[in-house]
């Protein structure tokens, strides 16, 4: 190996050939790594109505029949909460880093808009949303073959505070499975809110034989509720129950510390399934799907082709700008902005932050910004030639004189792109993550490349003239 190809190996430039090979891997499979947003490839559009009848008879029954019944005001305030914890669980199962471009709103007074983009499926996008994952924990009072059977012993009517609800088993070897009905009390305090952890797992019990299980640990308030309550009731038994379905019900033979684990019917994928919504929450009021509609892809695709089409006019239109006006340094500029391009898409893939036409507008106006960033650094580099200077001289003022006043700038556009995340919605908030992205990239690209391409130049190189 020649002292030259050493100083070309080991030049700052070896760090971003590594990322243009990456990126040339990225750019062939970027419909896989990409999401886009409803407005590019379609969608499913969900109304959800929430069910607060059961809420507001729970928080009756908290004041008993002597408290003061619920005024117009706090109905109306239990329902408003309600809708915003329910929209909060579903912003936690479908959009966990918040820039997904998934659309959860309030409609009305009780309804919540779902849009699901590239979801085609309404199956799909019901599983999507979940069940409610409403983990209670209940006494079981009495146990029986039928609801018949258990209402013999309440002579036909079952008191206002207990319900009957029931556990379904698998027999094995293809028999028809058994159900089992249990009479528990109607509400409870020991609830999946109080829940501090939930992960699928396979058992360690040698009864369950490897069987997928949901190992779950409540936070300290819900431990203690939780060895007070298997404490007082040891010989009884415990119903664990996930949307009024019983899970599993065994029998308490020691008072338990706050853990226990959710064995069932289920797969490991199902058990995975199940301890996400646990661990994303339950709903606080249950949800029901009143409109399904879908929408198809073609017009996204008419608005991606025209968007294509319109960055490559633009970017054509730089280059010969660029060449025309800055020469060989014009050629840097454009290198310099089609890495830009490269890490706004590179970010946009690692954050899983859906392209929608908005965000295509930021990633224009980001473009334009950034070869705002060569130019006034070329300014300067020619101002220093024209007075005699020498080349690795310009090139370091201007990089040097630039500096406050990119900075300034791109500080600027941030701050404002801040603001409209935190206080825009849906498509305002998709063209404000591509504009910070876009701000990153520039700052990246313009000081940090674009120095490296000019220290590539003059002194791995050795040339020490710049057509500019």
């Amino acid at each position: 190996m020649t002292i030259s190809l050493k100083r070309i190996v080991f030049s700052q430039l070896s760090v971003w050939f590594i990322i243009t090979l990456l990126g040339a891997y990225f750019l062939m499979n970027l419909r896989q790594n990409l999401n886009f947003g409803i407005d590019l490839v379609g969608g499913t559009y969900i109304t959800l109505e929430v069910k607060t009848d059961l809420l507001l008879e729970h928080e009756r029954s908290l004041r008993g029949p002597s408290g003061k019944p619920l005024t117009e005001r706090e109905t109306h305030e239990i329902i408003k909460n309600a809708v915003h914890d329910n929209i909060e669980v579903l912003r936690s199962r479908l959009d966990k880093s918040g820039v997904g471009e998934v659309t959860i709103a309030a409609h009305g007074d009780k309804n919540i808009l779902i849009e699901l983009p590239n979801v085609h499926n309404p199956e799909q996008a019901k599983a999507m949303i979940g069940k409610s994952a409403l983990l209670e924990v209940k006494l079981v009072e009495a146990s029986g073959d039928s609801e018949e059977e258990l209402l013999k012993k309440y002579n036909g009517k079952l008191p206002d505070n207990k319900i009957i609800v029931k556990e379904t088993r698998d027999r094995g070897h293809g028999r028809q499975p058994a159900t089992i009905y249990y009479i528990v009390p109607k509400f409870t305090d020991l609830t999946g809110k109080l829940l501090k952890t939930a992960q699928a797992k396979l058992s360690d019990s040698k009864s369950l034989a490897m069987a997928p299980v949901i190992a779950f640990e409540f936070k300290a308030e819900g431990a203690d509720k939780f060895y007070q309550l298997t404490k007082k009731n040891i010989g009884k038994s415990i119903a664990l129950i996930l949307d009024n379905e019983v899970i599993t019900a065994p029998r308490v033979n020691e008072a338990i510390n706050g853990s226990g684990q959710i064995s069932g019917d289920f797969d490991m994928q199902e058990a995975k399934d199940i301890a996400l919504m646990l661990r994303s929450g339950a709903f606080t009021a249950p949800v029901e799907v009143i409109e399904e509609r879908h929408i198809g892809p073609s017009l996204g695709e008419a608005a991606v082709h025209q968007g294509l089409i319109s960055c490559l006019i633009g970017l054509g239109l730089l280059f010969l700008f660029s060449i025309l006006f800055y020469k060989v340094a014009g050629l840097f500029a454009f290198i310099v902005l089609l890495y830009n391009l490269l890490l706004i898409l590179f970010a946009l893939s690692w954050f899983q932050a859906a392209l929608t036409l908005p965000g295509i507008a930021g990633i224009v106006l980001s473009i334009g910004m950034a070869i705002d960033a060569s130019i006034l650094i070329y300014e300067r580099i020619k101002e220093v030639l024209a007075a005699g200077g020498s080349l690795k001289k310009a090139v370091d003022e201007g990089f040097n004189g630039a500096l406050v006043v990119i900075l300034d700038a791109n500080i600027t556009h941030f701050l404002v792109a801040i603001v409209l995340y935190y206080l825009g919605a849906g498509p305002i908030q998709g063209f404000a993550v591509t504009m910070i992205i876009g701000i990153i990239a520039t700052l990246l690209t313009g000081l940090l490349l674009l120095r490296a391409i000019f220290e590539f130049y003059t002194s791995t190189l050795g040339i020490q003239k710049l057509w500019i």
